[in-house]
């Protein structure tokens, strides 16, 4: 198991929030490299300069403590600018997939009360199905080249503003919301999770013990800084000395030289990754590198040890969500592949029935967590207190995950309980797909479920009840779907079908549909060649 890791022994509990641990850090060392995203770069003293100077440019729009800021950006400098500006004023960052349109778009807008909104000018087109008067956004800033001509953005907008006047950091305290992430809302619309200043904290102390980051590390990752994972590696870097490099986004065939260019030690990757990049023709770009480590989680058991050994990488599984931390896990030294790991230090895991009993040794049962520290997990979910208490009802938080934990600790990933889909990486809500479809005037009926991928997790299938005398072609429901959901989300396999298997109530059983998986007769849209439009 990994050794405790000496980091939260210097930093009192108070200053467990992200502007004290700009302030100490610079301190210790400003001038070592820090974060770097294209052309720009900056050591750690610069990013508490930018810090308070990006909080300046905030107070002077008019966004105070516990206001929300939605950020819809790419791995660009503007993002970290304005995350790093929110936790320094005690704004909160709402970070949005840059893939998200239509229904799920505005339910995150409506859902956090964002004042202001920062996107990308290439995402602009986004809003256009949006009725921006109905939100409570205020003001809109433009990151990049303003939208092109006939894009119209219905707000009071103007580009990103320079950095302001460089401010005294706010009255933050580590219970404090820093950031609202979506999870991708597998039962109903997405739950924005409320993420407190320590949570990030403990993210950067555990990963980064776990990974064996040291001073003057390099790490590259080309996974969203939307999401937990890549959000956390700069917490991981501020607390360690090393450097995080965002990638704009994960290429197989420049994965490699980019580790090269930027000397790599650290990387990141995740389950489909490893598969598509095993798939590669062996070349000499994969040693070129001195990459020793690298964050994997959910990679096939039987790859980690032919990864490891072609490219020279170790890979590190474990346990984690953007609801609890790194909690489950184990070194590259002791860890078993195809298993999670042993809870860690500091957390509490139990496999529980139904009714939360523990669950023997060796039998599957839901994994439920707790923290022994304060505020190293999420605080409950925005606006939705009756979802808060249902997922940490009796004062454990349920992951809706079946595992096993064997008598020696490990615990072992078996499925999910939750009706989500993961495909390369992206949690998709099966809900948010069917809404979507629903809305088609020639379907009556649509089931969107998880059926295996070749590479690793899940490709998105839906069966389809059509309306009495109503005809649609699966290119014609492509069509459909691009303007109103994420690529990543739209069904690559489509089965029109008469029925659906239902309960006696009429609830759809979709543990059926999930057994049945691809049934003859299922257009596959990657066999017929069709190309999605990102």
């Amino acid at each position: 198991m990994a050794a405790p890791s000496a980091l939260p022994a210097l930093f009192a509990p108070a200053d467990r929030t992200l502007p004290a641990l700009l302030r100490q850090q610079a301190q210790r060392h400003g001038d070592l490299p820090l974060f770097k995203a294209g052309a720009t770069a900056w050591t750690v003293a610069e990013c508490r300069d930018v810090a308070a100077r990006s909080a300046g440019s905030l107070v002077a729009a008019g966004i105070g403590a516990g206001d929300r800021v939605a950020v819809m950006c790419g791995n660009r400098s503007e993002f970290m600018q304005l995350y790093l500006g929110c936790a320094w004023l005690g704004a909160i960052a709402v970070p949005i997939n840059t893939a998200s349109k239509g229904p799920q778009l505005r339910h995150i807008l409506a859902n956090s009360g964002a004042r202001l909104l920062a996107i990308e000018a290439e995402l602009a087109p986004s809003l256009g199905t949006l009725d921006l008067g109905t939100l409570p956004i205020d003001l809109v800033w433009v990151i990049g080249d303003h939208p092109a001509t006939g894009i119209s953005i219905e707000c009071r907008h103007t580009a990103l503003p320079v950095l302001g006047e460089a401010i005294a950091p706010g009255t933050v305290r580590p219970g404090d919301t820093v950031a609202i992430l979506y999870t991708s809302g597998t039962t109903g619309p997405a739950k924005g999770v409320c993420c407190p200043q320590a949570q990030y904290f403990w993210w950067g102390v555990n990963t980064g013990n776990i990974l064996g980051l040291r001073e003057g590390d390099v790490q590259v990752t080309t996974l969203p800084l939307f999401h937990t994972n890549a959000l956390n590696a700069f917490y991981q870097a501020l607390l360690n000395g090393a450097q995080l490099v965002a990638e704009p986004r994960f290429s197989a065939s420049a994965f490699w030289t980019s580790l090269a260019t930027h000397g790599a030690t650290v990387t990141y990757v995740l389950g489909a990754m490893v598969p598509i990049l095993m798939s590669k023709e062996p070349s000499p770009a994969d040693r070129a590198h001195h990459t020793r480590v690298a964050l994997a989680p959910g990679v096939p058991g039987h790859l980690q040890k032919p990864f490891t050994e072609r490219f020279g990488i170790a890979l590190v599984d474990g346990f984690g969500s953007t609801e609890t931390n790194n909690v489950i896990g184990d070194d590259m030294h002791s860890q078993k592949p195809g298993w999670m790991g042993p809870v860690y230090q500091g957390f509490q895991a139990r496999v529980v029935d139904q009714d939360d009993n523990e669950l023997p040794p060796g039998e599957a049962g839901e994994l439920i967590l707790r923290s022994d520290e304060p505020y190293a997990f999420a605080t409950g979910y925005f606006g939705m207190p009756e979802k808060t208490v249902e997922a940490w009802r009796n004062l454990w938080f349920h992951t809706g995950d079946r595992v096993i934990r064997e008598a020696d600790g490990y615990f072992k990933f078996v499925d999910r309980l939750k009706d989500a889909i993961r495909r390369r990486g992206e949690n998709i809500s099966s809900f948010e797909v069917e809404q979507v479809l629903l809305s088609h005037p020639a379907i009556a009926t649509a089931a969107a479920f998880p059926v295996n991928s070749e590479l690793a997790e899940d490709e998105v299938m839906v069966a389809i009840v059509l309306r009495d005398g109503a005809s649609l072609t699966p290119v014609e429901l492509m069509e459909f779907c691009q303007p109103r959901m994420a690529y990543f989300a739209i069904p690559r396999y489509v089965a029109f079908v008469a029925e659906l298997p239902a309960t006696e109530n009429g609830k759809i059983q979709k543990y059926k549909l999930r057994e049945r998986g691809v049934i003859p007769g299922t257009w596959d849209r990657e066999a017929a060649g069709y190309k999605l439009v990102r």
